[in-house]
């Protein structure tokens, strides 16, 4: 069972900037693959980042150019740089983690640890 625990959200105005963290334990699988995933209400969970245990990472098309997915191995942290934030990417945002590595960038379902998310607001 991986324990992951995010912060970094909060609100910020159109064009600006947030950083997602996700502090992770509980794991020794090297193979860990961890995402990013956010929900707005009325919306289903939506994929926004990956990155698998070699640090390849996959973006969604709607965030590509703007989000940057990264992971420091030795704080076992995962975090989401958000550049250029605009309104329609409020939503709360989830941390999830897998063992087993993965492929591209996953479903929600192929996920099964989550953390408990953070809320990020972007006002126009």
């Amino acid at each position: 069972q991986v324990h992951l625990v995010e912060s970094g959200g909060g609100s910020v105005q159109a064009g600006g900037s947030l950083r997602l963290s996700c502090a992770a334990s509980g794991y020794s699988d090297r193979s860990l693959c961890m995402g990013w995933f956010r929900q707005a209400p009325g919306k289903e969970r939506e994929k926004v980042a990956s990155i698998d245990s070699a640090g390849r990472a996959n973006y969604a098309f709607s965030v590509e150019g703007r989000f940057t997915i990264s992971k420091d191995n030795a704080k076992k942290t995962l975090f989401l740089q958000m550049n250029s934030l605009k309104p329609e990417d409020t939503a709360m945002y989830y941390c999830a983690a897998t063992t087993g590595g993965c492929i591209g960038l996953p479903p929600p379902e192929a996920f099964d640890n989550w953390g408990q998310g953070t809320q990020v607001t972007v006002s126009s």
